[in-house]
C-alpha cells in the first residue's frame, strides 16, 4: 500500500498546473522579447567574419554541407533547406552518420557549416580533422568564441546569447533562434549577390503556388488538336453549336482560310441569340459572332491568361502562335485544375 501511495504522489507532482491567462501571456511575451533582443544584439556585432563566410559560400565550387547535433542539427537542416531553395546547392549531413561513412559525400570543393552552441560537441569535433584533410572549408556557428570548434574553423560566426528564453535557462531557445537567423542572413546575402530572381526561386519550387504562377505557360495547359473548338467563317450557327457541344469549352472559334481566329461565339452569345429570336437553323455564325476574339500567345504565362479573363470578364481564351494562327484554347476550369488560380 505504501508503495502504491508513493507512485500516486509522484504522478500528481508532475501534473501540469491549470493555465492562468495573464501569466501565460506574460511569459510568452517575455520569450519573444528575449529572443528578439538577442537577434538585435547579433545584428550589432556582425563584422568582417560574416563577409568572409559569405565569400566562402559564393566561391564554393562544390556544395554547402550543414551539420549539427541535437537542436543545432534541426536548425542546420533548415539552413541547408533555405540555401538550397535560394540558389546554393546544399544538404544536411548528420555528424554521427558522417563518422560512419557519410563523409564520403564531402569533396575538396565543399564548404561545411558546422553548428554547435557549446562548440564542444564530440560528434562535430570528431569530423573536423578528416574534413580538413579532404580540403573542405569550414564555417563554424557557435555560442562560444573560445571553443574548440571556433578555433578549428576557417571562419567563426558567433551566435552567443546572454540568456536563453527558457524559464529554467536550460532548453536551447534564444541560442537556436539566433543561429537560425544567422543562417537566414547568410543565405539571403548570397541570394542577393547571385542576383537570384523570383523566377529562379520558382524553378526550385515547381510544386508550389509561386512555381505554378511563374513557370506554367499557356502551352502547358491548353487544349490542342481535336480538343480545340472551331468552325470556318461560312459555317452555319447550328454547326457552330454542335462544335461547342462536342468540345465542352463553352465557346467556339471562327477561323479564316489561314486558320486565324476572326471571331468567337460563346454560351453567353447563344443566350442572347435566343432572346433576340435568332433562327438557329438558318443563321450564319458570321452574323452572330464577336468579331474581336480574346486571344493569348501560347508562350505567355498561364497566370497572364487568368488576369486577361478577370479583366475582360470572360471564361475562355483562344490561343495563337507567332503567325497568329489558332493552335489551342483554354478556359478558367483548365486553370483551376492546374492550380494556377
Amino acid at each position: 500500500m505504501a508503495q502504491s501511495s508513493q507512485i500516486k504522489t509522484t504522478q500528481a507532482a508532475g501534473a501540469p498546473r491549470l493555465p492562468d491567462q495573464a501569466q501565460t501571456l506574460a511569459l510568452a511575451k517575455e520569450v519573444l522579447r528575449l529572443e528578439s533582443s538577442e537577434i538585435n544584439a547579433l545584428a550589432q556585432r556582425l563584422d568582417h567574419r560574416f563577409s568572409e563566410a559569405v565569400s566562402l559560400i559564393l566561391e564554393c565550387k562544390g556544395r554547402v554541407v550543414v551539420s549539427g547535433m541535437g537542436k543545432s542539427g534541426h536548425i542546420g537542416g533548415k539552413i541547408a533547406s533555405t540555401l538550397a531553395s535560394t540558389g546554393t546547392p546544399a544538404f544536411f549531413m548528420h555528424p554521427a552518420e558522417a563518422s560512419h561513412g557519410d563523409l564520403g559525400m564531402i569533396t575538396a570543393g565543399d564548404v561545411v557549416i558546422a553548428l554547435s552552441n557549446s562548440g564542444e560537441s564530440d560528434e562535430i569535433l570528431a569530423i573536423i580533422p578528416p574534413l580538413k584533410r579532404l580540403g573542405a572549408s569550414i564555417i563554424a556557428i557557435t555560442g562560444n568564441d573560445a571553443s574548440s570548434l571556433a578555433k578549428a574553423a576557417d571562419v567563426h560566426l558567433s551566435a552567443h546569447v546572454s540568456k536563453e528564453a527558457c524559464p529554467l535557462g536550460l532548453a536551447p531557445t534564444s541560442s537556436t533562434t539566433v543561429a537560425l537567423a544567422l543562417g537566414d542572413a547568410l543565405a539571403l546575402c548570397v541570394l542577393d549577390l547571385r542576383d537570384f530572381t523570383a523566377e529562379d526561386f520558382a524553378r526550385s519550387h515547381p510544386g508550389g503556388s509561386l512555381g505554378r504562377r511563374l513557370l506554367v505557360r499557356v502551352v502547358d495547359l491548353m487544349r490542342v488538336g481535336d480538343g480545340v473548338p472551331y468552325v470556318q467563317a461560312q459555317a452555319g450557327l447550328a454547326e457552330a453549336l454542335l462544335e461547342m457541344s462536342r468540345k465542352g469549352l463553352g465557346l467556339t472559334a471562327i477561323v479564316d482560310a489561314e486558320h486565324k481566329p476572326i471571331g468567337v461565339f460563346t454560351d453567353g452569345d447563344l443566350r442572347r441569340a435566343f432572346e433576340q429570336n435568332v433562327n438557329v437553323m438558318t443563321s450564319k455564325i458570321a452574323d452572330v459572332m464577336h468579331t474581336s476574339p480574346s486571344t493569348i500567345h501560347q508562350d505567355q504565362l498561364a497566370i497572364t491568361a487568368v488576369e486577361l479573363m478577370e479583366q475582360r470578364k470572360i471564361h475562355g481564351l483562344l490561343v495563337i502562335d507567332d503567325a497568329g494562327c489558332l493552335v489551342g484554347a483554354l478556359n478558367m476550369h483548365d486553370l483551376l485544375l492546374a492550380k494556377v488560380v
